[in-house]
C-alpha cells in the first residue's frame, strides 16, 4: 500500500471517531433546531406550535423524555461518522495536491483561497451521503409522541398526514384555501393513528425507496450541495487559518499545538460555517420535510420555498432554529476536530 493510501486510511479513521463525537455532543440541539425551522406557520388567531428555543425543548422532554431528542441519531451516528470521514479525506488529499503545487518554498502552508476551495471540495464529495442521511434523519426528527404500531402509508392521502405529521402546513392549508372541515378532521384523525409514519431509519428508507426512488432519497439534493461547498468551505477554511496561524506565531509543528487551540478553533469553525449557510439550511430542511409529488407538495423549488417562507414569516423565518444551532456549533465542532486531530497523533 503506497504511503498516499495509509495516510487516506489515516485520515478517514480520524474523521470517523471525531464524526462519532459531533453526533453524541450536537444531536439534541440538532432535533430543536429541526423543529423549530419545520413548524408550520400558524393561522390567524391561532398559536405557534412552539413558542421559541426553551418551549420546544420542554414541549419534548414533557412528551417524548430524553429520547426524543436523540430521534433519528442512528442514521447520523452511521451517516455523519461516514460524511466527516469523506469530509476529511477529501480536506487533506486537497491540502497535498496544493502542497506539491506551492513547492517547497510555501513551507506546507496554504493561501485562505486553496483553504477554501479543499474545504468546499470536502462539502461537495460529503453531500453525496449527507444529502439522503439529513433528509432521513430530518423526517425522523420532526415526528413527535409516542410511538404507535406503525404500518405503512401509501397514496396521496397517507403522504397529507405524512406531511401534516412531519411539520409541514397540509392541513392548514386545506382549512385556508377549501374550509372543508370534514376532509381536515380526516386527515387528522389519521395523524393521531399514525402518529409516527416511519418506524426508524431503515423503515424511512425502505418506505421512501419503495415509493419514490432514489430520487426520494435525495430529495432537497441540490440546496444540500449549495449549503456543503459555501458551509465547508468557511468551516475549514476557518479552523486551517487559525491553525497555520498558530504554528507561525508559535514556530511549532502542528502535532506541537496544544489541544486547546483545537477546540477553540473548532468552536470558531462551527461559527463560521452556520453564520454563512443558516439561512440556506432551513429552506434545505423545509425541502426535506415537504410532500414527494405534486399533490401534496407545498414548494416546487428551492426558490419557491425562500419566495414563500419571506412572504409569510419575513426575514426571522430563514433564522427559525438559529439559536440551538449556534449553541451547538462551538461543542459539537470542538469535539469534531479535537477527535480528529488526537486520533491522527494517535494513529502517527
Amino acid at each position: 500500500m503506497s504511503s498516499d493510501s495509509i495516510q487516506a486510511v489515516k485520515d478517514c479513521v480520524s474523521g470517523t471517531v471525531g464524526g462519532f463525537l459531533q453526533v453524541f455532543v450536537g444531536q439534541p440541539f440538532d432535533t430543536v433546531k429541526v423543529r423549530l425551522q419545520t413548524m408550520p406557520a400558524p393561522l390567524p388567531g391561532q398559536a405557534p406550535l412552539y413558542n421559541g428555543t426553551l418551549d420546544c425543548v420542554k414541549k419534548t422532554l414533557s412528551k417524548e423524555g430524553i429520547k426524543g431528542f436523540y430521534k433519528g441519531t442512528t442514521t447520523p451516528l452511521v451517516g455523519v461518522g461516514a460524511c466527516v470521514s469523506i469530509q476529511f479525506v477529501t480536506l487533506q488529499a486537497m491540502k497535498r495536491y496544493y502542497n506539491n503545487q506551492n513547492g517547497p518554498s510555501a513551507n506546507g502552508f496554504l493561501t485562505n483561497s486553496q483553504l477554501y476551495l479543499a474545504g468546499a471540495a470536502s462539502g461537495i464529495t460529503n453531500s453525496i451521503i449527507s444529502g439522503p442521511v439529513e433528509h432521513i434523519r430530518t423526517r425522523l426528527q420532526v415526528q413527535t409522541g409516542a410511538a404507535p404500531a406503525v404500518k405503512a402509508i401509501t397514496g396521496a392521502a397517507a403522504e397529507k398526514v405524512a406531511g401534516s405529521i412531519t411539520g409541514g402546513s397540509v392541513a392548514s392549508t386545506a382549512v385556508a384555501t377549501t374550509g372543508n372541515a370534514t376532509a381536515v378532521k380526516a386527515v387528522a384523525e389519521a395523524g393521531a393513528k399514525d402518529a409516527l409514519f416511519f418506524a426508524g431509519p431503515v423503515d424511512a428508507v425502505q418506505k421512501i425507496y419503495a415509493q419514490h426512488g432514489l430520487r426520494g432519497l435525495y430529495k432537497g439534493q441540490a440546496v444540500t450541495m449549495v449549503r456543503e461547498f459555501q458551509g465547508y468551505g468557511a468551516y475549514f477554511a476557518a479552523y486551517e487559518y487559525l491553525v497555520q496561524r498558530a504554528m507561525r506565531l508559535e514556530n511549532k509543528q502542528r502535532n506541537e499545538l496544544s489541544t486547546v487551540k483545537f477546540v477553540a478553533y473548532g468552536a470558531c469553525a462551527g461559527y463560521a460555517m452556520w453564520m454563512t449557510v443558516y439561512p440556506i439550511d432551513v429552506i434545505k430542511s423545509k425541502l426535506q420535510t415537504d410532500g414527494f409529488t405534486a399533490a401534496t407538495r407545498q414548494y416546487s423549488s428551492a426558490m419557491d420555498c425562500a419566495r414563500q417562507t419571506l412572504a409569510k414569516e419575513g426575514v426571522a423565518g430563514f433564522f427559525k432554529g438559529f439559536a440551538p444551532c449556534i449553541l451547538r456549533a462551538a461543542p459539537a465542532n470542538a469535539v469534531t476536530f479535537l477527535g480528529f486531530e488526537l486520533a491522527m497523533r494517535v494513529l502517527r
